[in-house]
């Protein structure tokens, strides 16, 4: 049986997960949209294509990152502690 320890160990290494998940993802976006600019203006300087990049990964970093943090309510934690418990009322003979 799972104490309220072991529940809070897994809730924070969750976090610590989604956190570690959104670091390496912001990372990635600047690394590769650096050397993406780079080469761009080494290359045709005349035409500019970096920022198409950089406009779609970040709108997909920019939701990633809102995830995370927490400002995505619609499908949160309380929407799925919300779930979690209307299932178990259900079940209940």
């Amino acid at each position: 049986m799972a104490t309220v320890e072991d529940d809070r160990y897994r809730a924070a290494k969750s976090r610590v997960g989604q956190l570690r998940g959104f670091y390496v993802h912001l990372t990635t976006f600047i690394v590769v949209n650096a050397f993406l600019i780079i080469l761009n203006l080494i290359t045709s300087p005349d035409s500019l294509w970096f920022y198409w990049v950089l406009l779609g990964w970040g709108i997909g970093l920019i939701a990633h990152a809102l995830q995370v943090y927490g400002s995505f309510t619609i499908f949160g934690k309380d929407w799925e502690d919300r779930k979690i418990k209307q299932y178990m009322e259900r079940e209940q003979p």
